[in-house]
């Protein structure tokens, strides 16, 4: 049998292959091929991404072996229909090649992303990188579910399309899936595999799959948690690493709340069965740290309406939901009890809610006050709303440079403090 296949050189631009695709140009190469950015000619020239499988290795039999792991491989990417994974186009061979045609997406990786951020002085913060997990996981889930490992995940290969707000998995490299499906006794593990530089991305990738080639759904959690790291701190794995511990050191480089360090934390164990064992698992905890605890039912239950009234501060309503009450509060409700005397409301016919002063009112641009808001709850949670509400109330002709003091105050971290001002007057 022909060993064509094993060394082939690159394809230039220009070239028509299998009669309908115009290479356009080279976008990547590994150790298992070649990706190029084509045009199909019976699609309107429409733009797609050609993947040439063209591992290096030797051996009559270990090119039998490749060439059925591929089709094997395009049998199963056939199989995803997912909005968030490049679509499935075409296989074919062609010249001595094999090929996978797939959708091109048109947008930006998320390194690239982190490198503008990082050109102002930047880096993505808490509030954007928890829905970015939030809208992954689904992904993996639903990968894993189809028997599937991607192993290559890093912010190379997560895109964030242009005009969209949903990242992209992209870059499921040919063999990279098809791991729970070899033959042999060894789960996970990829023997026709010479270079374990093709397992995955060194400080990306756990140590049981870079060491040993093995990996599992949490080997995929582990490296979308390093890369939820990376984007937060704007650091290289190897610099967020202690090298004589091998723990990671990474909190140290951004400010987040422990609840979420915590669920990174657990997607960071170096031990597969400390991690999460799924995405659901993960998408609970986070779904979950967040939410206020409410009160029982029976703290709260006989409760006078007088007595939150008399405790509520300026700028708030009965109206706001539980968890943007001050724990003032909560604690006069759990309290009070049947003997203590308050002063008696008589209801009027038509009562007229007293004119509270209101954010809208103050001289300060609308849009300014919301950021501002947005970005002080980043660094002290929910309670940024009544903050921003009663500075406005007590001083509406306040100045920019003011109202950003007085929230600055309110942060009890003066370097945190500091990034905050820095990142509302960059």
């Amino acid at each position: 049998m022909s060993q064509s296949p094993i060394v082939k050189a690159e394809i230039p631009s220009g070239t028509m292959i299998d009669n309908r695709y115009i290479i356009q140009k080279l976008l990547g190469q590994g150790g298992l091929g070649r990706t190029y950015l084509a045009f199909d000619t019976r699609r309107f020239n429409e733009a797609c991404v050609l993947k040439e499988f063209a591992p290096t290795g030797s051996g009559e039999n270990a090119l039998e072996k490749c060439r059925n792991l591929f089709k094997r491989e395009a049998k199963i990417l056939h199989q995803l229909e997912h909005p968030q994974i490049p679509r499935f186009l075409a296989c074919f061979e062609g010249d001595g090649r094999l090929f996978l045609v797939q959708e091109f997406v048109d947008g930006k990786t998320y390194s690239a992303l982190l490198r503008e951020r990082q050109s102002l002085g930047r880096t993505f913060t808490e509030i954007e990188v928890i829905p970015w997990l939030k809208n992954l996981l689904p992904v993996l889930q639903y990968v894993h579910q189809h028997n599937i490992i991607h192993r290559d995940i890093s912010p190379d290969n997560i895109m964030l399309p242009e005009g969209k707000n949903l990242p992209v998995l992209i870059d499921f490299g040919v063999g990279k899936q098809i791991v729970n499906f070899n033959e042999g006794t060894t789960p996970y593990h990829m023997t026709f595999v010479g270079k374990m530089s093709l397992v995955g991305k060194v400080g990306y990738a756990p140590r049981e799959q870079i060491s040993l080639g093995l990996c599992s759904p949490s080997s995929d959690l582990y490296a979308l948690g390093v890369t939820a790291v990376v984007l937060l701190t704007g650091r290289d794995p190897s610099f967020l690493m202690d090298q004589y511990s091998l723990e990671w050191r990474w909190r140290s480089y951004t400010n987040i709340s422990n609840d979420f360090a915590r669920v990174l934390d657990k997607l960071l164990a170096d031990t597969p069965r400390q991690r999460y064992q799924s995405s659901n698992e993960a998408l609970a905890d986070l779904e979950r740290f967040g939410q206020f605890q409410v009160m029982s039912q029976s703290s709260v239950v006989d409760l006078p309406v007088t007595v939150i009234e008399e405790k509520a501060q300026p700028g708030m309503t009965m109206s706001q939901p539980p968890n943007q009450y001050p724990e003032t509060i909560v604690s006069s409700a759990r309290s009070w009890s049947p003997q203590q005397q308050f002063p008696v409301v008589k209801p009027q016919p038509q009562p007229q809610p007293q004119p509270q002063p209101q954010p809208q009112q103050s001289l300060l641009n609308p849009a300014f006050i919301q950021r501002c808001q947005q970005e002080l709850a980043y660094y002290i949670g929910p309670i940024a709303s009544l903050v921003v509400e009663e500075i406005l109330a007590q001083t509406p002709n306040i100045s920019h440079y003011q109202f950003v003091e007085f929230l600055a105050r309110e942060i009890p971290d003066a370097s945190a403090a500091f990034e905050f001002r820095k990142h509302l007057f960059s």
